[in-house]
């Protein structure tokens, strides 16, 4: 997992830095937006753009061969160099609640090597936490390692984390808590360290679930369809937004959510 010059700890110590210095500039913005407008759109295009010069500056001066995954089509072709390393950088998730200045945001960064997951990062600027996770390792919160809910049945007490249309999709027979936090990667990281028992997503990216899903899997957790069969992320790189459903949890309760979801259309 590392090339003849940097190891996964080095990869993985500039990924975490990077996220904690770019969350230290998206501060500047928070709380920033134009409350008459739903979407400060002038607010979000400079948060970005200076969020994105800023890490390609980063990488260009530490790993000036990898690549970016941008709108371009990627080379998917496995190959030996340090162009095998493609890093996925979103600078901001959950952007209505940055401009609100509702805590729950953050930067995700995430590491793939011949398309392969490394590493991935999410820094919450405003709570401090970070979250990473390694592949084939194990998952942390500020350093502290984390895992998925223990539990092997959903009850009153647990708690499903949704989309914002949700309602328009789905009525839910689930026993327990549903909340809608307005930060897709937030919700899996509240399920990687046990604080809700599920997510259950959709309309998302290949950029917005990558950071995301390492970190899951190294708590013990999963992405699934909607209906339990399996979910394969690669498969969407150049695909624009993911038409499934999909759920979060441990391979113990996906199918249990599932069960609770009826589709509207039904």
């Amino acid at each position: 997992m590392s090339d003849q010059h940097h190891t996964v700890e080095e990869l993985s110590q500039f990924a975490q830095d990077v996220v904690r210095k770019a969350g230290d500039m998206a501060m500047e913005y928070y709380g920033k937006g134009r409350h008459q407008v739903k979407f400060d759109e002038g607010l979000v295009t400079e948060t970005e753009l200076r969020l994105n010069d800023f890490f390609r500056g980063e990488l260009a001066g530490r790993f000036p061969e990898h690549q970016v995954l941008t709108s371009r089509q990627v080379s998917e072709s496995y190959t030996h160099d340090s162009t095998r390393y493609l890093w996925i950088f979103d600078p901001l998730e959950g952007v209505a609640n940055v401009q609100a200045g509702i805590p729950i945001w953050g930067i995700s960064m995430a590491l793939v090597e011949n398309f392969w997951p490394v590493l991935g990062a999410f820094y919450m600027p405003v709570t401090g936490d970070l979250f990473f996770g390694q592949a084939g390792d194990r998952a942390t919160r500020n350093g502290d390692t984390i895992g998925v809910s223990p539990q092997d049945t959903i009850n009153d007490e647990s708690l499903l984390l949704i989309y914002s249309r949700f309602h328009q999709n789905y009525r839910a027979d689930f026993p327990g808590k549903i909340r809608n936090l307005g930060c897709t990667s937030a919700h899996l990281c509240y399920v990687a360290m046990g604080r809700a028992e599920g997510a259950v997503l959709y309309n998302e990216s290949y950029q917005d679930l990558a950071a995301a899903r390492v970190i899951i899997e190294a708590a013990g957790g999963q992405i699934a369809k909607a209906d339990g069969s399996e979910f394969y992320l690669n498969e969407y790189l150049d695909k624009g937004r993911i038409p499934e459903h999909l759920i979060v949890s441990s391979s113990a309760l996906v199918n249990q959510i599932g069960a609770t979801l009826q589709s509207v259309l039904e």
